[in-house]
């Protein structure tokens, strides 16, 4: 039982609660929160779905929650559900079911987790476009990390996807890196709105090195 199973069991049991006694369904949510307990003591997951609705529906969240609790034990997928505080419930599974969702993996293979939600859907995903004007960092490693995974699950879900990495080597921009690259190089001091640091310093001495005559050629105009 995936946390997505056990969402809708929930909100299936929630529904029926309501239903028998002629209240209002319309105030369960899409889909039902469960969350993974801060101590793992308290069981394998939670949700506060009876302190949620309960008031709007005229109900005690204590008495809905003993309703929901009483539901859920009665499915073999449960293995305890009990309520805390105010109204959460906690819920442990059985170990048969918390095995299925290896073998379903297993079975699956690759394709576990595919499915058509973005099917026939084009998606352009622009990820990283680190600043060339400057070193790339921790944060552009990890953005590319989140990309690339953003990425393989939009089309694991059936989407085209188009991945761009969008590289800006023009405009105003580039003329102060260019201008702060030539100051570099003559030893002169940064430009005005120009870049300074260390790595300018170095990328100038690297070009001059590969091109020692690269001083001597005519400077291109960046007004």
């Amino acid at each position: 039982m995936t946390p997505s199973d056990l969402s809708s069991l929930i909100n299936t049991e929630a529904h029926k609660i309501l239903a028998d006694r002629q209240l209002d369904v319309t105030v369960l949510p899409e889909q039902v929160v469960v969350e993974r307990p801060r101590n793992p003591e308290h069981g394998d997951y939670a949700t506060n779905l009876a302190l949620q609705i309960a008031k709007k529906v005229g109900m005690n969240p204590r008495e809905l929650a003993s309703l929901l609790v009483d539901a859920l034990s009665a499915h073999d997928e449960i293995a305890t559900v009990d309520i805390a505080g105010p109204g959460f419930i906690n819920i442990r599974l059985a170990a048969a079911a918390q095995g299925q969702i290896v073998a379903d993996i297993l079975a699956a293979g690759t394709t576990y987790g595919h499915n058509s939600l973005y099917s026939g859907e084009r998606i352009n995903l622009e990820f990283v476009s680190a600043n060339p004007t400057g070193p790339v960092h921790l944060g552009s490693t990890r953005w590319a990390a989140v990309g690339d995974s953003l990425g393989r699950i939009l089309a694991a879900c059936g989407a085209d996807v188009t991945r761009e990495y969008y590289f800006n080597d023009h405009g105003r921009q580039i003329d102060r890196f260019t201008n702060s690259l030539i100051a570099a190089a003559k030893g002169q001091p940064v430009p005005e709105d120009g870049y300074g640091g260390d790595y300018i310093t170095e990328i100038a001495a690297n070009i001059v090195a590969q091109e020692p005559g690269v001083l001597q050629q005519s400077e291109p105009d960046m007004r």
